[in-house]
């Protein structure tokens, strides 16, 4: 199925076996991008050459300390991968947390790791800026 199909499909199919199905073809390939792309910088991390002078060492070291901020990153989205194909296994994707709505086909394919509507995400942005402030 691609994107155009998923999206002509009616209302009613929302996340029927073929959409389920779709997004969880899309899921698995974004995570083996992913654990490839992580793999890459770790090797790439721990094969790094050893500069000979202070101020090479200064700037290899931040360079790595870069890195590892990335493999965090990309670590966290590989755990919320796989959150999401645990919510697919279980019937619970496409489905918000917080209210149970359905969270929408084009959101999902913005960001296939989403699990709360829009409304729902934005109450939580909300919340989350009112504790910074305070």
């Amino acid at each position: 199925m691609t994107e155009q199909e998923l999206l002509a499909q009616p209302g009613e199919a929302y996340m029927s076996e073929a959409q389920q199905g779709y997004f969880r073809d899309l899921l698995h390939r974004q995570r083996n991008a992913l654990q490839v792309r992580i793999d890459d910088e770790f090797h790439a991390l721990r094969d790094g050459e050893r500069p000979a002078d202070d101020a090479d060492l200064a700037s290899r070291e931040e360079e790595r300390q870069w890195q590892m901020r990335l493999l965090e990153r990309e670590k966290k989205l590989l755990d919320k991968i796989d959150q999401a194909l645990d919510r697919l296994a279980r019937g619970e994707y496409g489905w918000c947390e917080e209210t149970g709505e359905p969270i929408g086909l084009r959101r999902l394919l913005l960001r296939p790791t989403a699990s709360l509507c829009i409304e729902a995400k934005e109450r939580q942005e909300r919340r989350e800026l009112h504790i910074r402030e305070a």
